[in-house]
């Protein structure tokens, strides 16, 4: 049978969510904990990749596990045994041939900027002490929905096939001192949102302008778009499957 798990997690001791040799990360530290509760060897596949540092409020993984389980007393001794950054929420039983990443429908993010100085959240947004101009960055935001292909915005040397993306969701709301960027799209490419970030405070501070948007994303050159924005200011909040309410 096969399981989706729902989680969220602070990604400040991470060095992201993939398994790697010689460092912390989010699927080696959440398999452990299956593993040892379940006491089964089992592996997990999450709903996609996120950076060293990024945070998820809400994120997906699937695993295969055939024996029958209580599943809010999992729940809940998964909570015990994970360290404090990372939470259990859920865990759906879906199709057998259902898969975390392959089926995801759609994939939000939001980035936090903070444009005065605040001791409580210099770990979970990027201090910006010239504030951007949110009028601008709007009107920028809009521009993606004329292309496809983010090339330009994708990590140079990446195994993807294709830099295609139909972006459902691009907009900058403020809450006070904060601004808060929100795109969702079907795929992201790897650190394509934080590109997008530099790229958009740069026309914010008019170090350039809306119309270079356009002659960025059509040149497909990583080297000319803005520098990606800072890993702790970016969480992904939401991922939507067709099998799965997400209220």
């Amino acid at each position: 049978m096969r399981y989706f798990i729902e989680f969220s997690y602070n990604g400040k001791n991470y060095h992201g969510w993939q398994s790697q040799p010689n460092a912390s990360s989010v699927q080696e530290t959440l398999t452990k904990a299956l593993i040892t509760l379940l006491c089964s060897d089992l592996e997990i596949v999450g709903a996609g990749r996120t950076d060293s540092g990024v945070h998820a409020s809400q994120m997906f993984a699937h695993f295969d596990f055939e024996e029958n389980f209580d599943q809010k007393n999992l729940i809940q001794k998964l909570n015990s045994y994970l360290p404090k950054d990372i939470a259990v929420t859920n865990i759906h039983q879906v199709p057998n041939d259902a898969h975390a990443r392959f089926d995801a429908t759609k994939r939000t993010y939001e980035y936090h900027i903070d444009t005065q100085k605040n001791v409580f959240n210099n770990e979970q947004s990027w201090f910006c002490h010239l504030a951007p101009d949110l009028k601008l960055m709007n009107e920028a935001a809009k521009i993606l929905f004329d292309y496809t292909d983010f090339e330009c915005f994708s990590k140079t040397h990446s195994d993807v096939r294709t830099f295609n993306c139909k972006i459902m969701e691009a907009y900058w709301v403020q809450h006070g001192s904060k601004l808060i960027f929100t795109i969702a799209a079907d795929r992201f490419l790897r650190n394509m949102v934080r590109a997008i970030v530099g790229t958009m405070v740069e026309i914010g501070t008019e170090k350039k302008s809306i119309e270079n948007l356009r002659t960025i994303i059509e040149s497909k050159n990583r080297g000319n778009a803005g520098a990606s924005a800072p890993a702790h200011g970016l969480y992904l909040t939401r991922v939507e499957y067709p099998y799965i309410s997400n209220k």
